[in-house]
C-alpha cells in the first residue's frame, strides 16, 4: 500500500453530521432525476430529495446538478469534475460508469482508474465525496446478463472508497431496489419512490437522516404480488418493442438521448426547496404540507402510474414523510 492510499488527501473519511452549505451532483440520467416526474413537469431525482432536506436548516445552502442523461465516464471526470474544482463545494455525489459498463468493450479497470483520479483530486480539493456504486440487475430479463460487469465495478468503487476516504452508499445491498416497484417501467431508471430510497440511504450515510430507517430499508408495507408467468411474459414482450429496442437502436447509430443537452442546474446557485419538497416525518415545507408529493411517486395532485412508472408504485404502499397510506394494488412489470 502506497502513502496516498494509506492517507487519502483532504483527511480521513468524515464521521458523523456536517454542516454542508453547498452541494453539487455530478452523473448520467440517474442523477438528472429521470424518471421521478416533478409537479411542475421537470426532473426531480434523488440529488434534488436530498438537496431539499440538506437545505433545511440552511439559508446559504446552495445546489447544482450537473448529471445530463447519457453521459459517459469522460464527461463526469471532463467538464462535470471541471466545474466542481472550479467550485468546490462542500459535498459531491458521484454515480458514473454507468453507460461505459454496459458497453461490453469497455475496460472496467481503466474505468475505475479513471474515476479513482477524480476521486483523489476532489478529496485534495477538501470536498466531502460520496460514490454510489452500481445496482443489482438479476431480477430484470436481458439486463441481468451485465450482473456480472456491474458487480465488478461495484467491487472496484468499494476499494476505491476506502483507498480515498470517501464514503459510498451501496445500491447493490439495499433490498428495497431489487423491487419493481423502485423502478420505472423502462426498468432502467428509477421512479419516484426509488430515488426517495436513494435519498433516504444518502442522507443517513452523511449523519443527517430524513425520518427512521425504514424510509429506505423497508419502504412499502406490503409485499410485492408477482403476475402469472404468461402475464410477465407480455410484460417482457412489451418492454422490450417499448424500450430495449430503441436504446439498442440509439447505441447503434453512436446517439445518446442526451445528445445537446445541457446540466438542469449548472451553477451551484442558492436553493429554496420548492412546496412539494419532503422534510421528515410530520414536519411543514414553506408552512404547507406536500400534499401529493407525500403520496406515492411524489407529483404533487398527479394520477400515479402502475407498473414501476415514473410517478407510481404497483403493489403497495411506501413509507413516506407526513403521509397515510394509500390503497393502491396494481400488477408489476
Amino acid at each position: 500500500m502506497t502513502d496516498l492510499q494509506m492517507n487519502p488527501p483532504g483527511g480521513e473519511r468524515a464521521e458523523g453530521p456536517a454542516v454542508v452549505r453547498s452541494y453539487m451532483a455530478i452523473g448520467d440520467s440517474l442523477t438528472e432525476g429521470l424518471e421521478d416526474v416533478a409537479p411542475d413537469g421537470g426532473y426531480r431525482g434523488f440529488a434534488d430529495r436530498l438537496a431539499e432536506h440538506l437545505s433545511a436548516d440552511e439559508p446559504r445552502f446552495r445546489y447544482a446538478n450537473l448529471a445530463v442523461r447519457g453521459r459517459r465516464m469522460r464527461h463526469i471526470t471532463g467538464e462535470q469534475l471541471d466545474r466542481v474544482l472550479e467550485e468546490r463545494p462542500d459535498l459531491v455525489t458521484v454515480h458514473a460508469g454507468g453507460n461505459d459498463v454496459l458497453r461490453p468493450g469497455t475496460d472496467l479497470d481503466a474505468l475505475a482508474a479513471q474515476l479513482e483520479q477524480a476521486v483523489l483530486t476532489m478529496r485534495r480539493a477538501g470536498v466531502r465525496v460520496v460514490l454510489l456504486s452500481g445496482h443489482d440487475t438479476g431480477w430484470v430479463p436481458v439486463l441481468r446478463i451485465y450482473r456480472g460487469r456491474i458487480a465488478v465495478f461495484s467491487m472496484h468503487l468499494r476499494a476505491m472508497a476506502e483507498r480515498t476516504g470517501a464514503d459510498i452508499v451501496d445500491l447493490w445491498s439495499m433490498e428495497a431496489l431489487n423491487d419493481p416497484r423502485a423502478w420505472n417501467e423502462d426498468r432502467l431508471h428509477f421512479n419516484g419512490d426509488g430515488h426517495r430510497i436513494v435519498a433516504a440511504r444518502i442522507a443517513e450515510v452523511l449523519g443527517q437522516p430524513m425520518g427512521p430507517r425504514d424510509l429506505w430499508a423497508r419502504p412499502w408495507e406490503t409485499p410485492t404480488v408477482r403476475l402469472p408467468r404468461i402475464l410477465r411474459r407480455r410484460e417482457h414482450m412489451r418492454w422490450a418493442r417499448e424500450y430495449l429496442v430503441p436504446w439498442l437502436g440509439r447505441r447503434a447509430m453512436g446517439r445518446s438521448s442526451g445528445d445537446g443537452r445541457e446540466p438542469k442546474r449548472p451553477e451551484l446557485a442558492p436553493f429554496q426547496p420548492p412546496p412539494w419538497a419532503e422534510r421528515a416525518p410530520g414536519e411543514k415545507v414553506n408552512g404547507a404540507r406536500p400534499g401529493g408529493a407525500g403520496a406515492v411517486g411524489g407529483a404533487d395532485g398527479a394520477t400515479p402510474r402502475v407498473n414501476g412508472s415514473a410517478n407510481g408504485t404497483a403493489n403497495g404502499t411506501a413509507r413516506v414523510p407526513d403521509t397515510a397510506p394509500v390503497d393502491e394494488a396494481a400488477p408489476e412489470a
